[in-house]
């Protein structure tokens, strides 16, 4: 197979999508759409986030070191993308119907409709040469799983279906995890907020 040198894209590597649950100052849930998320291994399994620019979840995480990680599904979606339209500073972001709880460990907020859940400490922030671009090395302090899901009657595909994980691609779109198209980012948060201005970064926030 021939191949030809192109820009660097990440566009045939869907990427696994999670909403970052954080407190804000005065204690109040602050919830925003990532996707630049994976793993290593420090003690136990760890995590590895990518945040770019300046946001508010950026600056929750730096003050107290904690945060959730909420795995984005098809059921969630439309929420999830508007955490990630919406303005992080805008001062009604946080008035739509959102079902959140206090995880167990690290008492950071996590989504209620969520299937897998991870409650994070930072080990480590290294700096990157983007404007207030950071990443974060994170221990997994707990791992919340719906109860239904934790049976060894379901085969490794039938726990994928049940799932439903959304991925995203350079290319500004949702796919299912069974490769099925579910929308361009900024779309579905409309189903939340029809009228909803799109903040400064098309994610994250």
């Amino acid at each position: 197979m021939s191949k030809v040198s192109v820009a660097a894209t990440n566009d045939f590597c869907p990427q696994t999508l999670f909403v970052y649950g954080t407190r804000n100052e005065d204690t109040t849930p602050d919830f925003g759409l990532f996707c630049w998320f994976s793993y290593c291994w420090l003690d136990q399994l760890g995590v590895i986030c990518a945040i770019g620019s300046t946001k508010r979840t950026l600056e929750n995480i730096r003050r107290s070191k904690v945060f959730s990680a909420n795995l984005v599904t098809e059921s969630n979606l439309p929420l999830a993308d508007y955490f990630g339209t919406a303005d992080g500073r805008d001062a009604d972001k946080m008035t739509v119907p959102v079902d959140w709880e206090a995880s167990p460990k690290l008492d950071v907020p996590v989504l209620v409709d969520c299937p897998l859940c991870f409650e994070l400490e930072v080990a480590q922030e290294i700096a990157t040469n983007q404007e207030d671009g950071t990443v974060f090395i994170c221990h997994i302090r707990n791992t919340l799983k719906d109860e239904a899901l934790v049976s060894s009657a379901y085969s490794d595909q039938e726990l994928l279906e049940k799932v439903a994980a959304v991925r995203t691609s350079h290319v500004d779109n949702y796919w299912s995890w069974d490769g099925r198209y579910l929308g361009k980012w900024n779309e579905r948060a409309k189903e939340i907020k029809p009228d909803v201005e799109i903040g400064a970064a098309a994610m994250g926030n």
